[in-house]
């Protein structure tokens, strides 16, 4: 069957990343090829926002050997457009707040402090796993959320040797910390432990989830300037849209403002001034224009309250299973379904929780009570409709969901724990140096898609071979 007539489930949560990254769960079309940072010329590839670079020359010949990718909240009740009383984020407590901007009146105002983003890089290199690669420069954008904590992107601190912000307007850069990393859904939280880099600071609050032509203004700092820059735009769609740095699938929200590399960790705003996302990836094509990507608010504050919850960062979820749509009626008739709706199991994972009570040929209809449609979208907001992955993505790690499926003609619920993926050949290496064993002259280093990235020629191994597998 075509891979573009599956859908996957799979979500993927990721270790440590790069930044040509095939967009997959694990069943994903090989034309979704992220290329390398200097395979600028190439189409259909949506380009994370990798930092501007001051070193070393190979950045600015275009040829940056790392730069390695840069692919909601509460029950689906209230993720329509925030339906209840409350139409901000998931958590209160975790608002995002930002002192770069002023509300006042309808519109936002420049006049206090951004920060900037400087970071040194040092990546592995995965053919000699004992050295690391040279070192580079980067600058990227942050904003504030209180408590002392900035938020920007994973990418954007990526391998990072050290870090610092610098404020708006000021000459001093101040150290910061990495807290958490979330590679899945390419947020970082930084925090600052110096009194002064916090004095005169403005916070501002999550805003609720946007709707199509709401205007958004994007902040930030594009190629590496030391001005901040203002671009303004409308809201063109919201989905779930394939995250370059993680290789995931979570809500986004694309827009038409500008987005340059350097804006990456930059929020943005709405018309009253509240953060509505962070800017985080561009598409590139000779055939598209002017198409940006925002992390939502949704997505942002479950990063919040998973660090929250745990002290760190255990990442997003996933059903374990394969699912086919169930458009065909003759299939449907085949399956017993009697009505227009549910997604059929092609595959279960041996290793997750559902497999003890869901088997292959079985359909979903529903997931906590929200029926699934044949297509595999569920209802978002008040008339449209959404991938059935956005369901599973407002879950946290260990959450208990109730599926209603249909086995044999007979309709059951049945009961399945939500657990992150384990990748056999993970996308990222957790801590960013590989392990290696030297036996007899023999080098042993744990397989994974960054390694097959620098050794595709030696190896024989192509990650879009790999993808074709995959999908038959």
């Amino acid at each position: 069957m075509a891979a573009n007539s599956w859908f996957s489930v799979l979500t993927s949560t990721g270790g440590s990343l790069t930044s040509h990254r095939l967009f997959s769960t694990s069943l994903r079309p090989s034309s979704f090829f992220i290329p390398k940072a200097d395979s600028q010329n190439q189409n259909y590839k949506r380009k994370v926002l990798n930092k501007s670079s001051s070193s070393p020359p190979e950045k600015v010949a275009g040829k940056q050997k790392f730069s390695r990718r840069s692919k909601n909240e509460g029950p689906f009740a209230n993720a329509d457009g925030r339906s209840s009383s409350s139409e901000t984020g998931r958590s209160q407590s975790t608002a995002i707040k930002s002192f770069g901007l002023q509300k006042k009146g309808k519109g936002i105002m420049l006049d206090s402090k951004d920060q900037q983003v400087y970071c040194t890089h040092t990546a592995p290199d995965y053919s000699l796993p004992w050295q690391k690669q040279r070192q580079f420069t980067s600058t990227g954008s942050a904003f504030m959320i209180g408590d002392g904590k900035l938020l920007t992107n994973a990418h954007c601190v990526e391998h990072d040797t050290q870090v610092k912000v610098k404020k708006r307007g000021d000459d001093t850069k101040y150290v910061a910390k990495v807290l958490a990393r979330g590679v899945a859904c390419d947020i970082a939280l930084l925090s600052v432990e110096s009194k002064e880099f916090w004095e005169g600071a403005e916070p501002l609050s999550f805003g609720r989830l946007p709707r199509l032509q709401d205007a958004v203004t994007v902040v930030g700092y594009p190629l590496g300037g030391d001005t901040i820059s203002v671009t303004k735009g409308v809201v063109s769609r919201i989905e779930v849209t394939s995250y370059a740095h993680g290789s995931s699938e979570l809500l986004g929200i694309q827009i038409d403002a500008a987005i340059n590399p350097g804006n990456s960790g930059g929020p943005a705003f709405n018309d009253d001034g509240d953060c509505i996302g962070v800017a985080f990836q561009v598409y590139r094509s000779d055939d598209a224009e002017n198409i940006g990507y925002v992390i939502p608010t949704t997505v942002v504050s479950h990063f919040l309250e998973d660090y929250e919850r745990n002290g760190k960062y255990c990442g997003f979820p996933c059903l374990g299973v394969l699912l086919q749509k169930l458009e065909n009626p003759v299939l449907r008739a085949c399956l017993k379904v009697p009505s227009n709706e549910g997604v059929l199991v092609r595959k279960v994972e041996p290793t997750s929780d559902i497999s003890n009570v869901v088997k292959e040929g079985d359909v979903i209809v529903s997931f906590d009570g929200v029926h699934v449609g044949c297509e595999g979208t569920v209802p978002f907001r008040s008339s449209e409709r959404i991938a059935f992955r956005y369901l599973i993505s407002q879950k946290f790690t260990g959450d208990s969901v109730e599926l209603g499926i249909i086995r044999e003609g007979e309709f059951m619920k049945v009961q399945a724990v939500l657990k992150p993926r384990v990748h056999l050949v993970p996308y990222h290496i957790e801590g960013g140096q590989p392990s290696y064993l030297i036996v007899a002259g023999l080098v042993f280093t744990p397989l994974s898609e960054p390694l097959i990235e620098e050794e595709e020629d030696s190896i024989g191994l192509s990650l879009d071979k790999m993808m074709i597998a995959r999908n038959d």
